[in-house]
């Protein structure tokens, strides 16, 4: 088993994603980690942001992957020697290329305007002349299925011809990604019984059906398997490697990755490798992404936590730490006192089911809740309200006065103060920033680090504002979740008002806090 990622050259296809040079280099850096047998790193001729890739990659040293190059099949009436992509392709000096031609018939005839016979030999010149430079061909039967469907004699005449002209194996693609699980089975086995090549399969996602179909395949005789990080591609996307690499593994006992590593150390980097792709990509994670998304092991209902602390295979169909991942315990209106429990536990601190700040801590939940705060996307402002209800301290300092403004004089700007009380002393600080929500939040910043510098690499990440009610328009009240992050750690809070400021303001104060009161909590542990 094998597999070839496309994430930067199908991926990079997704829309509003750009990769830039530095981002294809170190995604391949760490798909070579993962131990991905190839990497497709773009189309050399079509952009020269790919071409200079491929230069730049020959200088990178990679310890499992083999960069590979993808192109087209020569055009049509033009010899190969002749041909543009054809040479470019060589000009990159790698040892395997990937090449596409047409294997449905309608393409052949409609979109390249050709004879059948001219595609046949299109497709056997173009592999003759790359393997006649000791080039490896992946040919790649573009709309294969497709082509299978409605003329099956001419999509094996294809894949039959590229076999004869010496392709390493021969790829079965879902192009338009409209094939159904149960046809993707019947061709790989048909094909399997025509071909004495290894068979690969490709998959596109306009039916959600990209997992499963690539799974399918698998499981009747493909042996190599493309597809992308987080399932970026065009339109749909392509099949998930994130959800593919496990379930090949775990489900079905397939190793796929190569690498002198376990392959549990492997895929333990999956999801740390699904984040570094999003935020190069700067698309939002999906957190219902299966295996790597935050909430794929996340448990809300209070009996479904009391079981999953007693047994987690009651509710998980695999470990979370087997894929990186965690299992995260939400509190909400809809929790039980496990809920509780755990989250305590999970900051070193011991509570019995049976306390009394157990009963407060839900009481709060349930009573902010009502008000229209949804506590459950917000892990820190839970731990403000455990810890006050134990006890514990949570403000070392007291903003006694905020204020923002934003004036116009042909440019605008906003500018953001506040009056920070510490002990016995009085803080008065200002500050310009982009918004009022940025000027607040330096204004903030340069009061507290007089007195925590350990706030320092303390930041505001994201910042999301939602409506609650849009009954009233203008005057609704908003939700405000702010995310911060530390030295590795990362932390949420939630604050709800009728003044948008106001609720940033209230949002702002509490994460600050709580890097502060979690910091004394950690010492307390290790007293």
């Amino acid at each position: 088993m094998e597999v070839l990622d496309t994430t930067l050259r199908d991926g990079a296809q997704t829309y509003g994603v750009s990769f830039s040079l530095q981002d294809k280099v170190s995604i391949a850096k760490r798909l070579d980690e993962l131990g991905v047998r190839y990497i497709e790193g773009g189309w050399p001729g079509s952009n020269p942001k790919d071409m200079e890739f491929f230069k730049v990659i020959k200088e990178t040293t990679l310890k499992n992957s083999e960069v590979v190059a993808f192109g087209s099949t020569r055009k049509k009436d033009t010899l190969p020697k002749k041909d543009f992509m054809l040479n470019t392709l060589l000009n990159t000096e790698l040892k395997t290329v990937v090449i596409f031609g047409k294997a449905w018939s309608l393409h052949v005839s409609e979109v390249l305007q050709t004879t059948f016979d001219e595609n046949l030999r299109m497709i056997e010149d173009s592999i003759d002349y790359i393997k006649s430079h000791g080039i490896d061909v992946i040919f790649d039967a573009e709309h294969f299925f497709d082509g299978f469907r409605d003329d099956q004699d001419y999509a094996l005449k294809v894949i039959k011809k590229a076999e004869e002209a010496g392709a390493r194996l021969v790829v079965l693609c879902d192009t338009n990604g409209g094939t159904l699980t149960q046809d993707v089975q019947s061709a790989v086995k048909r094909v399997k019984d025509e071909l004495k090549l290894p068979i690969g399969i490709h998959c596109h996602n306009d039916s959600g059906l990209a997992i499963a179909n690539t799974l399918m395949a698998v499981s009747v005789g493909a042996i190599h398997i493309q597809g992308t990080i987080n399932g970026l591609g065009e339109r749909c996307g392509n099949a998930d490697l994130c959800q593919v690499l496990p379930n090949l593994y775990f489900k079905m006992g397939h190793r796929a990755l190569l690498n002198d590593r376990d392959v549990n150390d492997q895929l333990k980097g999956l999801s740390n490798l699904s984040k570094y792709v999003y935020e190069l990509t700067n698309l939002p994670p999906r957190s219902y992404q299966p295996y790597v998304g935050k909430n794929a092991f996340a448990h809300k209902g209070g009996v479904h936590i009391d079981a999953i602390l007693k047994r987690p295979k009651a509710y998980e169909h695999i470990d979370p730490t087997l894929v990186g991942n965690r299992r995260e315990i939400s509190i909400s209106e809809l929790s039980g006192r496990s809920s509780v429990v755990n989250i305590a536990s999970g900051l070193g601190l011991k509570l019995d089911k049976q306390s009394d700040v157990v009963d407060r801590v839900l009481e709060e939940i349930k009573r902010m809740e009502a008000q229209g705060y949804r506590v459950e996307d917000a892990s820190a402002t839970v731990h403000l309200i455990l810890l006050r209800a134990m006890g514990y301290k949570l403000y070392p300092f007291q903003v006694q006065l905020w204020r923002v403004s934003t004036m116009k004089n042909g440019s605008s700007f906003t500018s953001g103060e506040v009056m920070v009380k510490v002990g016995d002393e009085v803080l008065h600080e200002a500050s310009i920033g982009v918004g009022p929500v940025h000027a607040l939040d330096q204004a903030l910043r340069k009061a507290l680090l007089k007195c925590f510098p350990q706030l320092k690499d303390a930041n505001l990440i994201n910042y999301k504002v939602s409506v609650v009610d849009s009954g009233t328009g203008t005057a609704s009240t908003v939700r405000v979740f702010i995310e911060f992050k530390d030295d590795g750690l990362q932390w949420t809070t939630t604050a709800l008002s009728e003044n948008i400021i106001e609720a940033s303001a209230m949002a702002l104060i509490d994460g600050y806090a709580y890097k502060l009161v979690i910091d004394e909590v950690k010492k307390m542990n290790k007293r």
